[in-house]
């Protein structure tokens, strides 16, 4: 496998990944990348503005206020004023999962999976290899890898 082709395959899994997630309310499936980004970035940055959040990610401002409203109206978000500068919002993860997020990591890739496989034949093997990429590249366990 060289770049282009891991490239590819990430676009790919991003696109299962999408399909496999439950539609917000609305049916709307759209912009949940974005959504999983600014949040990830709220995670790792609390009490921070939109500003920082679009640097940080390289999203526009727009798509990140986007992003923060759905995931303050899904209870994911809180915002409050900057007390530096009263005319900024910080936004932080909030306290309590929503149940929007335990819907969300609750969902099973089985029918995302099995649609892109084009059957259930390959579903058990190509999830357990997703198990183990997971295991050693998903953000905090990099310093795993190699390790089996």
């Amino acid at each position: 496998m060289n770049g282009v082709e891991l490239f590819l395959l990430g676009r790919a899994l991003m696109k299962v990944g999408e399909e496999a997630m439950p539609a917000a309310r609305g049916g709307e499936r759209g912009g949940a990348r974005a959504v999983l980004i600014v949040l990830s970035d709220v995670v790792g940055h609390p009490d921070t503005a939109v500003g920082e959040i679009a640097e940080r990610t390289g999203l526009p401002q727009s798509q990140v206020s986007m992003a923060v409203a759905r995931l303050r109206e899904a209870g994911s978000v809180v915002t409050a004023p900057d007390p530096a500068d009263r005319r900024r919002s910080l936004v932080r993860k909030a306290g309590e999962e929503s149940e929007r997020v335990a819907e969300v990591r609750a969902a099973s890739i089985e029918g995302a999976l099995t649609a892109a496989l084009g059957g259930p034949e390959h579903v058990r093997e190509v999830t357990a290899a997703l198990e183990t990429l997971a295991r050693h590249l998903m953000p905090g366990s990099v310093t795993d890898a190699g390790s089996e």
